[in-house]
């Protein structure tokens, strides 16, 4: 009997627990970012999975003959970082028909738009995308006489988000005159004659300008979203979110993870349009069967997690819906004192619709940049949570720019996230000063406010065009926004905005990694090193805890793990 034992202990597998470690980082600072952000000198990983992190001599002694040994000589490990509001589909095909220079001047776009009827046909459309007023020296839209006067014969569009200024020949294409009525959300700018000016505000729905370019294959397109990706993974990304997709960009997506292709893991909001020219039904149905979708899973490598809709238009185009009004204005050619922006879904029908995704298990969320927009989708919010508690469901604000203290609270009560983007308080506050002065900012962005009421917040990018992480519009660098978020400081801007509302360096990168993971629902998974957890994480060349702080900005990754894999060597 004893020997019939002994040999069964001899055939029984080592459970995994005691298996040695398939590598160990050692001699490092590697800040686990938990509930202490306790430091680790090194960390052990077996089968993707994080196993032990202590001491150099703890995790040493667990090391077995085939485990792998990285010394990190002192280095910085971060976990894997995590932007929460990305466009990879449009962003990597932005460049595929022709390279697209800065533009940083009325004279640049006007120079691009000049070589481009060289290229293109007298008739064919010219098409300018997201080149933001608010970034442009002069701060303020092209006119339409400036468009008409270097493309005369070819219709141009200088489209910015909802919004933009077309020439005379895209207004004519389009059926836009003196006597156009908008119906639904929206406004045709007029002159002091009743002359459209050639700016539309959430009007793009009426543009009838094509644009040629060249076709793109199902292959070219899922090779432009792995070099970008590939991207993402050199500045420290492991895992992004689709903010708006489209189902063919989830195919696009399903076809990558299917293949062994997919470097990045994702988190996606399906897109779903409000447009008052739907029926509520209609709308209701498609989120109920995107709540059915395969994606829904719990797969922590590429999963739908809600739905995301546009309940307003754009501080950077002069559309976002405010409390108060605008002011009249010559950088967004506002002439009216009493308007106050473009807000696309009226409250009952909003309320259905959130109140539709929360029943279906879905997280909410909506481009809200204006806080007439926040405060109406926090009002919704509240009213569905006195019968339907939302909390479990991670209802979101997406932009959630101009706030209130009010609004900072009824986050935190509710249990409302939100993702938010730093590069957004760099690049405009130039402009956003000028507009609104300081007091209308105080709630720009408060970071710091929302943290101490206890509302989680993830950061990300509205990584909209082109590949390359400070090149991008927006820029999708994560030190950039832990820079930003930890100094407030903003482009071709002296001093600091509200500097009250700045982030301390362990909260900034809190907020691209834990808290960004509860964003998306992977906090048992990734966001932090713990035991159990995945192995997802960054080394950095530098200690951004303790560099200058103008350092931060500069970071480099040296190498990029994903369960335990590296997908990145600078």
């Amino acid at each position: 009997m004893f020997r019939l034992a002994f040999l069964l202990i001899l055939v029984l597998p080592v459970p995994a627990s005691a298996a040695p470690p398939d590598l160990i980082l050692h001699n490092g600072k590697i800040a686990t970012v938990d509930g202490k952000f306790t430091i680790s000198e090194a960390m052990s990983i077996r089968a993707g999975r994080i196993q032990r992190l202590g001491k150099n001599t703890q995790v040493l002694s667990d090391r077995g003959p085939n485990t792998k040994l990285v010394d990190l000589k002192g280095q910085l490990v971060l976990p894997g970082l995590i932007d929460s509001h990305t466009h990879p589909s449009g962003a990597s095909m932005h460049e595929f028909d022709h390279p697209i220079p800065k533009m940083e001047t009325i004279g640049d776009v006007l120079k691009y738009i000049k070589a481009r009827t060289k290229q293109v046909k007298p008739g064919q459309g010219i098409r300018v995308r997201q080149v933001f007023i608010t970034r442009l020296k002069e701060q303020r839209y092209p006119t339409r006489a400036e468009l008409d006067s270097v493309a005369p014969h070819h219709p141009v569009v200088f489209s910015t988000g909802p919004d933009a200024s077309l020439n005379s020949m895209a207004l004519k294409l389009s059926g836009i005159t003196r006597d156009f009525r908008v119906v639904g959300p929206g406004r045709i700018e007029k002159d002091a004659n009743g002359e459209p000016t050639g700016i539309l505000r959430s009007c793009s729905r009426y543009i009838k300008v094509k644009t040629s370019g060249r076709s793109s294959s199902e292959s070219e397109r899922r090779q432009r979203l792995i070099q970008l990706f590939r991207d993402y993974n050199s500045v420290g990304l492991t895992c992004v979110s689709d903010r708006n997709a489209s189902s063919s960009s989830i195919r696009r997506y399903q076809a990558l993870r299917a293949a062994g292709r997919l470097p990045v893991r994702m988190a996606i909001s399906h897109g779903v349009s409000a447009s008052s020219r739907r029926k509520i039904s209609d709308i209701q149905k498609q989120i109920r069967a995107i709540s059915k979708h395969p994606l829904r899973a719990k797969d922590p490598y590429l999963r739908i997690i809600g739905i995301k809709t546009f309940l307003d238009g754009g501080m950077l185009t002069g559309s976002a819906y405010l409390r108060k009004p605008w002011g009249i204005s010559k950088i967004y050619s506002i002439r009216d004192p009493k308007y106050r922006g473009v807000l696309n879904i009226p409250r009952e029908r909003l309320l259905a619709i959130v109140r539709t995704t929360i029943e279906s298990g879905l997280q909410f969320t909506a481009h809200s940049v204006g806080d007439g927009a926040v405060h109406l989708l926090l009002d919704v919010y509240e009213e569905i949570n006195r019968k339907t508690p939302i909390r479990q469901t991670r209802p979101c604000i997406t932009h959630c720019n101009f706030m209130s203290r009010e609004a900072v609270n009824k986050m935190a009560k509710l249990g409302v996230v939100a993702d938010i983007q730093p590069a957004w308080l760099y690049l405009d506050t130039r402009t956003l000063m000028k507009q609104f002065g300081s007091q209308r900012l105080r709630y720009f962005q408060p970071l710091q406010s929302l943290f101490k009421a206890g509302a989680i917040i993830g950061g990300g990018s509205d990584h909209m065009q082109k590949i390359g992480s400070l090149r991008s519009v927006n820029p999708y660098n994560p030190f950039l926004g832990m820079w930003i978020s930890i100094t407030r400081r903003a482009n071709r801007f002296t001093g600091r905005l509200h500097p009250q509302e700045a982030l301390t360096r362990q909260q900034a990168i809190r907020f691209y990694t834990r808290n960004n993971a509860h964003l998306l629902f992977l906090e048992k998974e990734i966001g932090s090193l713990e035991p159990g957890k995945q192995a997802d994480f960054v080394v950095l060349d530098r200690d951004i805890l303790k560099c200058p702080v103008d350092a931060i900005r500069g970071t480099q990754v040296l190498q990029t793990y994903i369960q335990g894999r590296q997908v990145y060597k600078k």
